[in-house]
């Protein structure tokens, strides 16, 4: 397990981190998820020794290592940037980390090979960084880091730097290689979608502190707080409150709308809104509008519900949601 106890680090005036504590448990894969300048890279730096904290300490599976370097933590850390040696071959990279430690030679060309094997690079060995795509630099980077058989693996924005059809797969290979090696692995991202793909726990930073930490499902459905929520996932704002998107209901009779509304509770009621823009997004369907109280906000449907209503520009339609929307209504998960 990976204890951080009141980490605190501050940059002249900036508060990076303001006495920050959070457990991750031996085996799981953690999601440091949060806007930029929020302290999850700084928190990750710390876990790694790579950024001293002017308070507060680290605990690496039951041992304090606040006072010790990085290359002494069991850490394997991946970087947005694969930081590959250029001119080294794909089997050279991987194998850096147990070349340097002096690992019989033998020992040294199995555990590569399995790597490679795993990280789906098997028959890349001598090939050069620039001859592989940025997707396979970085299962290489991954494959590195995993190689000495690190306690804990840190991964910060691995997959920033590729595009979306690359990330998403790489989101999906990660997950299956965590299951495969069960290394502990804490990973920072600024994407909620990928940070719900891929992680067990999330822990949502803002200004230097922890919002909320829980799994995926918790903290999607029970936020404990209006930045938790409109962090992770869309929202709208319905009536002055925020409402997940696919929780509105449209339709084209008050009457109907208000009967259901009332059967629902909690909402901020029926709001009129005129019929802005209606975008097609595969099996979803978006549906921008503006309320005669002026407020802008998007309801997303299923196809079946917007072929079913024949939206258009300019047409009039009446809205409600369809699940609580305040979330101090639901019991939340643990909220720090």
């Amino acid at each position: 397990m990976i204890s951080v106890t009141g980490a605190r680090k501050t940059y002249g005036d900036f508060v990076a981190l303001d006495g920050v504590s959070l457990d991750i448990p031996a085996g799981s894969l953690t999601a440091l998820l949060g806007p930029s300048g929020s302290g999850k890279s700084t928190l990750l730096r710390a876990i790694a020794g790579l950024e001293g904290l002017d308070h507060g300490r680290v605990g690496i599976g039951g041992t304090d290592v606040t006072g010790i370097p990085p290359q002494k933590r069991g850490i394997g850390f991946v970087f947005q940037h694969y930081a590959a040696f250029k001119h080294m071959t794909v089997r050279d990279n991987v194998a850096f980390g147990l070349t340097i430690r002096k690992r019989p030679k033998a020992e040294i060309a199995r555990k590569v090979d399995d790597l490679l094997e795993i990280v789906g690079l098997d028959g890349f060995q001598h090939r050069y960084p620039a001859q592989l795509s940025g997707g396979q630099r970085q299962r290489m980077a991954l494959a590195r880091a995993l190689a000495v058989d690190p306690e804990v693996l840190l991964l910060d924005e691995p997959f920033g730097a590729l595009d979306a059809k690359v990330r998403a797969d790489l989101r999906q290979w990660l997950r299956r290689l965590h299951d495969e090696v069960h290394v502990t692995t804490v990973l920072v991202t600024h994407d909620q979608e990928e940070a719900l793909e891929v992680a067990d726990r999330i822990a949502v930073l803002n200004k230097g502190a922890i919002e909320q930490v829980g799994d995926p499902v918790s903290l999607y459905d029970r936020p404990a707080n209006d930045f938790v929520m409109s962090f992770l996932g869309s929202v709208a704002r319905l009536g002055g409150q925020l409402v997940r998107p696919h929780d509105i209901a449209l339709h084209r009779d008050r009457e109907r709308a208000q009967q259901l509304d009332a059967r629902v509770g909690g909402g901020p009621g029926v709001l009129e809104a005129s019929v802005e823009r209606v975008v097609r997004l595969g099996f979803e369907v978006r549906v921008d509008l503006r309320a005669d109280t002026g407020e802008r906000f998007a309801a997303q449907l299923t196809r079946a519900e917007a072929d079913a209503l024949s939206l258009e520009p300019g047409d009039t339609v009446f809205a409600h949601t369809v699940a609580p929307t305040n979330p101090a209504e639901a019991e939340p998960a643990l909220a720090i």
